[in-house]
């Protein structure tokens, strides 16, 4: 290691330098007043110099920053300094006053902060300055934030940094606060006698919030409540705050879904003028005569039992030819008009956003689950695709019409089922009016995955978590929702009608907005070829294509390492996402596609109908939303569904350790789905619950962490833990704030053995 010569040290800028006074002054090892006046005078001088882009006299730093003349000598030897060390730039002369600048490389960005609960924490940043770029090739990481680069920024705030590289990662030092982020937080209170506590349900704010009690708004000890924080005080420990919801006791499932609503800012409550907009519209439409009438059409919907709004109703007509397929969507855009209230409220949410007790909708009850949705035996206004299909699968023709239609039967997936691969001859009697038709249904659908495969489109087979709930409003089980053959006939015709519209949009020039999937980086794929190889698999060539991927998930279907290949596979991939510009779907293997099917749920939807109507129409321009334009539109909607994302995952994981709270102590058979250095995690087979084992909860040996193999090795066993492997956990903890839940293993792994057999019980377990 390299020594520095006696009575030399490093200064605040990285520089080595003797200690003379002025050093010391500045850069002491003591956290003096001074010193922390100055460092705080040091990033108010940056950030405004970042901020008016343009150099700067000492006196419009004086001004800008109301210092008195008594501080001119600080700010000029601090000036100074900074000029010295390249931080700024400095031009002019002493008498005609001197000109201050940020240099070029000065690696000052705005982005926003990222806190974890351990009090350091992550700058998350777009473009990085080309100066760090070429200092540092770690740059795919966010820049790290040690707790004391942190300032008095929190989590999610809006911040201005200086970047500076390290030899592991880049790092940041927040410089100033821009926009504070969390001005209303969800809590616990915890009453006082004068002052009480909340203490923020999100653990990466580093605090609590003071509030007297003439702010508590009637709030009990433990009650979940929505606080204000009034007074982010720089140097103050906890801010200053006042109840403004009191929301209940957070053991109700009720009340959990609640704060997450809270949580994640999602709009729940509709405006007067919203809801009266929406109750202006008769209960029956008005004969429309551009409107082609398909109410003869014989039209079901096909839907989840606990489904309310139906967005879509098909058919399917057997020709010569080989099949005709109507696709018929509910007209969102008849009722809700560029501009109004409806529309307006509708974009800020964006998306109705589906939890396991309640939904929080886009629009407004009464047309939800009502005006617009396609129930049974009720004339409704419509938006129609209708394309012809040879046998096998290739669109001869395509045709786009506002409709007027009437669903003739309200289907679930169980039924269609039932009737289709069961043969459920009750309810093939009581369906006999459709029940040819929902043959023909199930032929077409058939084709139409057999031709979307061949071309190269991605199988991924991702189940999700079901959350039952009983009569008391508690968790009764967690299971892997079903996907039957229904599922897939519906998928494929919206995906039929959604590349449909995209393509005639597309190839008539009409502006809208695309569903756009970018193919995976190139890092990542390697990155997960070095992992399927740790599994066994014998990987194809030509890497990184669609139908590589689909390949490699044919390859491990119906085995254990299907679903651990399946999520890892979704990680490789970019995120979909919403843009004006089409480039196109990867994992569909589309040049063409559009979200068209469910504009009573999503937004981006709605501006697609619109742009169609336009069209057909032959208007050159219309509004389509509020937003300014498309490319803005797509940004905003994009992060609208994240947020829904979010938030439904994050509710599923609270109603998951509360149901497994219950079970501490019981025996489970389990699936490693993941192994880290910390040790490993493991899915449940018989719930949809995944927990983790901590590398020290594994007794008998030490084990190590193969990093190239993502397995555990025991130093003096050889025993070996890595993805695929089935085993035996008992819950230990649970950990209900964290939401966090806690295996051990039980015994030796009962499932070791050829690998047939272990395809064949998790089989088992999984159609269990």
């Amino acid at each position: 290691m390299r020594r520095r010569k006696k009575g030399f040290r490093q200064d605040r800028y990285g520089k080595t330098r003797y200690p003379g006074k002025k050093f010391r002054r500045l850069a002491g090892p003591g956290k003096t007043q001074e010193h922390n006046r100055l460092t705080d005078l040091e990033q108010e001088v940056l950030a405004i110099l970042y901020k008016e882009k343009e150099s700067q006299t000492m006196v419009n730093i004086m001004d800008a920053l109301s210092l008195t003349r008594s501080d001119r000598k600080m700010l000029s030897s601090l000036l100074s300094d900074l000029c010295q060390h390249d931080i700024i730039s400095c031009s002019g002369n002493k008498r005609a006053g001197r000109i201050y600048g940020l240099m070029k490389d000065a690696n000052l960005v705005e982005g926003s902060v990222e806190v974890h609960p351990r009090g350091f924490g992550f700058a998350i940043i777009g473009d990085r300055p080309n100066a760090l770029q070429k200092a540092d090739k770690k740059l795919r990481q966010d820049p790290f934030i040690a707790p004391d680069n942190l300032g008095s920024a929190h989590h999610g705030d809006r911040a201005l940094f200086r970047l500076f590289s390290k030899k592991r990662r880049p790092e940041a030092k927040v410089i100033k606060v821009i926009q504070r982020a969390a001005t209303f937080l969800v809590g616990i209170y915890e009453a006082g006698r004068q002052t009480s506590l909340v203490i923020p349900e999100d653990e990466r704010f580093l605090f609590n919030i003071l509030v007297h009690r003439k702010n508590s708004c009637g709030a009990r000890n433990g009650d979940a409540v929505v606080v204000e924080v009034t007074d982010f005080k720089s140097g103050k420990r906890n801010p200053e705050g006042r109840i403004v919801e009191v929301l209940g006791n957070p053991e109700d499932i009720r009340v959990q879904t609640e704060i997450v609503i809270r949580k994640h800012k999602l709009p729940h409550k509709f405006s007067d003028r919203a809801l009266q907009e929406a109750d202006r519209y008769p209960d029956t439409m008005p004969e429309e005569k551009e409107r082609l009438d398909l109410r003869n059409i014989p039209h079901v919907t096909i839907d989840g039992e606990t489904a309310r709004d139906f967005d879509d109703a098909v058919a399917v007509e057997k020709t010569a030819k080989g099949w005709l397929l109507y696709v018929s969507i509910a007209d969102v855009s008849y009722y809700v008009k560029p501009g109004s209230a409806l529309d307006k409220e509708a974009y800020e949410r964006g998306t109705s956003v589906y939890f396991p007790n309640r939904v929080v909708p886009m629009l407004p009850e009464r047309l939800s689950n009502n005006l617009c949705s396609l129930v049974p035996n009720e004339a409704r206004p419509a938006f129609t695709a209708i394309m012809e299909f040879d046998p096998k699968g290739k669109r001869l023709t395509k045709k786009f019409t506002r409709s007027i239609i009437t669903s003739h039967h309200r289907l679930t997936y169980t039924i269609v089922k039932q009737i289709l691969v069961d043969r459920d001859s009750k309810l093939i009697n009581e369906y006999s009016d459709i029940h040819a038709q929902l043959k023909d249904m199930g032929e077409l659908a058939k084709v139409l995955e057999k031709k979307r495969l061949i071309r190269g489109s991605i199988g991924f087979s991702i189940p999700e978590a079901e959350v039952l709930i009983d009569a008391d409003e508690q968790v009764s089980d967690i299971i892997r929702a079903e996907r039957n053959m229904a599922h897939k006939l519906i998928e494929e015709f919206m995906l039929a009608a959604n590349e449909a519209v995209a393509e005639t949009l597309e190839t008539q020039n009409s502006p809208t907005l695309y569903r756009v999937h970018e193919s995976p980086d190139d890092v990542k794929v390697m990155e997960f070829t070095a992992f399927a190889r740790t599994l066994g698999l014998h990987l194809p060539d030509n890497s990184g294509s669609p139908k590589w991927f689909g390949k490699i998930l044919s390859m491990v279907a119906s085995t254990p390492k299907e679903y651990i290949v399946n999520n890892i596979l979704l990680r490789t991939m970019q995120r979909a996402r919403y843009s004006h510009e089409n480039v196109g779907h990867f994992g569909l293997a589309a040049t063409y596609y559009t979200h068209f099917t469910s504009p009573i749920r999503r937004y981006p939807d709605l501006i697609v109908h619109r742009t169609l109507a336009n069209l057909l129409t032959k208007k050159k321009s219309s509004s389509t939303s509020p937003a300014i334009d498309l490319q803005q539109a797509g940004g905003f909607l994009s992060g609208r569904e994240r947020v829904a994302v979010l938030a439904d995952r994050e509710m599923t994981d609270r109603l998951k350790v509360r149901f497994m709270a219950e079970r501490i102590g019981e025996s489970f058979d389990g699936i490693i789905s993941g192994v880290t250095a910390f040790g490993l995690f493991i899915e449940l087979l018989d719930h949809f619950v995944s927990g983790a084992i901590e590398i020290a909860n594994l007794k008998g040996d030490h084990y190590q962490f193969d990093e190239k193999s993502y397995r555990l090795i025991g130093s003096r066993t050889a025993k070996i833990f890595q993805v695929g492997d089935l085993v035996r956990v008992r819950v230990e903890s649970v950990e209900i704030r964290q939401r966090r839940i806690n295996f051990v293993l039980e015994g030796e792994n009962r499932f070791q053995g050829a690998e047939g057999s272990k395809g064949q019980g998790y089989k088992d377990k999984r159609k269990g």
